[in-house]
């Protein structure tokens, strides 16, 4: 049996708390990174100020990576979609319980 554990995590200066399994660790502390890489990439090199904007920019930029590596290696989508979706549904809790107003610009 795989035991649940909470993760606090660090994206653009802002802190997440994640539960996850203990197998899943690994692997969302490299997406939490490579999140946090892109959107810091995005605010270094694009003139866009607020962090929901920046957020949607690089799921964009990494939807855009993904489908490209998916078409070249006949990747499974329904695998990671199985292995995504508690990832997703995880993040979207921490990020509500959160309860922060969006800083927006413009």
């Amino acid at each position: 049996m795989n035991k649940e554990a909470a993760l606090n995590v660090t994206v653009m200066g802002r802190e997440f708390r994640i539960h996850c399994s203990g197998e899943e660790q690994e692997g969302l502390m490299l997406a939490v990174s490579y999140l946090n890489k892109k959107m810091r990439e995005i605010k270094a090199t694009r003139k866009i100020v607020g962090t929901e904007q920046i957020a949607i920019a690089a799921a964009i930029n990494i939807t855009h990576e993904l489908l490209n590596a998916r078409s070249q290696c006949g990747f499974d989508m329904e695998e990671f979609r199985r292995r995504i979706e508690p990832l997703e549904s995880r993040l979207a809790d921490a990020v509500s319980s959160r309860n922060i107003p969006e800083n927006k610009t413009g």
